[in-house]
């Protein structure tokens, strides 16, 4: 399958990018920099655009069956845009070549919710805290991009993870429609949950929140490594 994937230089862009080429699909990395970018191997197309360049998006897109979206920037009080006008972007490529299948990451933080273990820190101070103020401009773009893709007359799918952290390999995450079940996702199940949506219907046109349950990380050293860190 050819695959497009915006937001591929991203932590999570990266691995997506290694799995499906080990999946034996062909890879359209999309990137602004794409000469940092550091995986090289057969089937891999590096594409240098910037996901605002209509153009450029549109060029990205041509030839693919499916295109994913892994579109993040670092908590700013600024304004930000990157997810609705980049989504838009890429529907308008995706109506252009008459391509259907598209997956984008948003956050569970969209549609914040109590989580049973997650206990009072979680639920009560730090989840209303990031919503409403670091993350209050990110996750309201995240909910313009959610809509956008709504929308579209396409074949979508959009995962919501949870608190992202690192682990070397994928575990068996779980998938439920809308509201997550935990409160961690790992990065690498993230990108291998992506990609299994090419292959599973269950989720067209709905909501996918993917959760780790098998290795999960202490809530502050999520927060040390994740929360507070500048890019």
């Amino acid at each position: 399958m050819n695959l497009t994937i915006f937001g591929a230089n991203g932590p999570t862009g990266r691995l997506l990018t290694e799995q499906a080429l080990g999946a034996g699909h062909r890879v359209v990395a999309v990137t602004r920099h794409p000469d940092a970018f550091p995986i090289r191997q057969a089937g891999l197309t590096i594409a240098g655009a910037d996901v605002y360049d209509r153009p450029a998006v549109i060029d990205a897109v041509r030839d693919s069956h499916a295109v994913l979206s892994t579109l993040g920037v670092p908590f700013s009080r600024k304004p930000i845009t990157v997810y609705s006008a980049g989504v838009e972007n890429i529907v308008a490529a995706m109506g252009e070549h008459g391509v259907k299948r598209l997956v984008v990451v948003s956050s569970s933080a969209t549609e914040p919710h109590h989580h049973a273990d997650g206990g009072f820190m979680m639920n009560r101070v730090l989840q209303p805290l990031i919503v409403s103020t670091i993350g209050k401009t990110m996750y309201a773009d995240m909910l313009r991009m959610e809509q956008l893709v709504r929308a579209a007359d396409l074949e979508w799918t959009i995962m919501r993870p949870s608190g992202l952290f690192d682990l070397s390999e994928p575990t068996a995450y779980r998938l439920d429609e809308n509201e997550a079940s935990g409160i961690y996702t790992a990065r690498v199940d993230l990108a291998a949950s992506m990609l299994d949506q090419l292959l599973d219907d269950r989720f067209i046109r709905r909501v996918a929140a993917v959760t780790t349950t098998a290795v999960t990380p202490s809530l502050w050293s999520l927060i040390r490594n994740e929360a507070l860190k500048k890019d």
